[in-house]
């Protein structure tokens, strides 16, 4: 079975329209999770306790989407 890691995180844009964040360092790293549903779940959470905040934002990343550049084709791309 493939495992498909998702990467929640977060934190302050410098605009609330653009994905641009004020401090790097600042990033709230809130986890890897080993599918689609925990990190929903995970994202929502931390969503939610900064609602009232228009500069934060909290993203999932799919990890299992990304792929070598040095590489023509990689096993990503094959998961289809």
């Amino acid at each position: 079975m493939t495992q498909r890691l998702h990467l929640v995180f977060g934190g302050e844009l410098i605009d609330p329209t653009k994905n641009a964040f004020k401090d790097v360092d600042d990033i709230h790293v809130v986890g890897m999770f080993a599918d689609y549903e925990s990190a929903f779940n995970a994202w929502k959470s931390e969503a939610q306790k900064t609602v009232d905040n228009a500069h934060m934002r909290y993203f999932i990343a799919h990890i299992h989407r990304l792929r070598d550049e040095a590489a023509e084709t990689s096993p990503t791309e094959e998961l289809g």
